[in-house]
């Protein structure tokens, strides 16, 4: 088994997570289908993933992607920048987490199950107003037919009958049609799937001549760096993005564009 991890790493020149994965499976092989312990492979060292830095997109390039995309996919894309939400946790917004007064969202068990709050920009605030203004008069018409009903996470739905048709738990970002809910048999309007929005950010991409292999998640990691460029403190951007560590949020002082780790050479204040 030794060899075989070996001759993956060297010979298959896999990466660390397939041989990872290889490693997981043996031992879940033994340990739970054959009923045999092998400590020593646990003693095996795992393969290290690479650390590489994340791209990034500048100010110039974003607003270069964003400006020809309209519709609920300009909105998506222009909140993934505006807050640093990832994809999922954008599409899986309810009505109910949009707070307009105080100008903030909820995002509700982010990665890690975590809740936190990030910023709602001002520019968006009358685009997403408008967007769900055209949200629930959708909704009141699946409701005249008899429909409406929403998926809610865990017992929800057994603890609170009505909240399924309520319009605070509909999503922000529904899909156009309706769909059966495998889960449930349900006919339901879930929310806009993801691989549209990544669609569309690759043909964004090739109009607007950018290079980068950026996707949806990149707008996530523009959004850290432009915060720590206009002078915020790390920890303020380490709550925003939900980062338990302080250490994961350091990766983007590598990506600054004021030299390494966003410091300032000597050289550039001499007269």
């Amino acid at each position: 088994m030794e060899a075989f991890l070996t001759h993956l790493a060297v010979a298959g020149r896999v990466s660390a997570s397939t041989q990872n994965q290889a490693k997981s499976a043996l031992l879940f092989l033994y340990k739970e289908v054959l009923e045999t312990e092998l400590p020593w492979l646990d003693e095996v060292e795992s393969a290290k993933a690479t650390k590489r830095l994340p791209v990034v997109l500048t100010p110039a390039e974003v607003q270069r992607l964003l400006a020809p995309i309209e519709g609920t996919v300009g909105l998506i894309l222009r909140l993934l920048y505006g807050t640093g939400m990832r994809i999922m946790e954008c599409l899986r917004l309810r009505v109910k987490d949009v707070d307009f007064a105080r100008g903030e969202i909820l995002v509700r068990e982010g990665k890690g199950f975590k809740d936190r709050v990030t910023m709602l920009p001002e520019k968006l605030l009358a685009p997403l107003s408008e967007h769900l203004a055209r949200v629930k008069a959708l909704h009141e018409a699946d409701l005249a037919d008899g429909l409406g009903e929403v998926y809610l996470p865990s017992a929800l739905e057994r603890k609170y009958p009505n909240a399924a048709r309520a319009w605070a738990w509909q999503y922000v970002f529904v899909a156009a049609k309706r769909s059966v809910d495998p889960r449930s048999g349900a006919v339901r309007r879930h929310h806009v799937g993801a691989q549209s929005i990544q669609r569309a950010m690759r043909d964004a991409l090739r109009h607007a001549g950018i290079s980068k292999p950026a996707t949806p998640h990149t707008l996530r990691h523009s959004f850290a760096t432009s915060l720590l460029e206009s002078g915020y403190d790390i920890r303020t951007v380490q709550e925003l993005l939900g980062h338990a560590e302080v250490s994961t949020t350091m990766i983007y002082t590598h990506v600054l564009r004021r030299g390494g780790r966003g410091v300032r050479s000597p050289f550039d204040a001499l007269a």
